[in-house]
């Protein structure tokens, strides 16, 4: 049995600043499916600007741009396995955890956290998800 891969692109996240896409769903057989969603940074998705130059509200756009490529491919950012989040100030751990836990409720998906010494266009976060896609 082979595997299926399918890009997944949404106009409610911003678009790729690169060669890649927004996220790849990859049907592994077996009704698993496996949803791989490329670091979010938190541009605006209708002008491409970043949102902000605060922390936490880079989180929450970085978040909901997650949320809509999950709605996209049939999911849901409740169903992240793991997500990884990078930033470039970790003495804002505490804004950005307070804004990461608003949008998981029960039981949260595994998580990272990384401090980098930059990311694209001078965010301060980005965050990646693995997602599990129900049939």
């Amino acid at each position: 049995m082979g595997q299926a891969r399918t890009t997944i692109s949404t106009p409610l996240a911003p678009a790729a600043v690169g060669p890649y896409s927004q996220a790849v769903l990859a049907d592994l057989g077996g009704g698993a499916r496996l949803l791989f969603c490329s670091g979010q940074i938190p541009l605006d998705p209708a002008t491409g600007e970043l949102v902000s130059d605060d922390p936490a509200q880079q989180t929450r756009r970085c978040l909901l741009s997650l949320q809509a490529i999950c709605e996209q491919a049939g999911a849901s950012l409740a169903d992240a396995l793991r997500l990884t989040i990078y930033t470039t100030e970790l003495e804002a751990f505490a804004q950005i955890n307070e804004v990461y836990a608003s949008f998981f409720s029960g039981e949260p998906p595994a998580r990272a956290t990384v401090g980098v010494a930059a990311l694209p266009l001078g965010a301060k976060v980005e965050i990646d998800a693995i997602v599990a896609v129900s049939r």
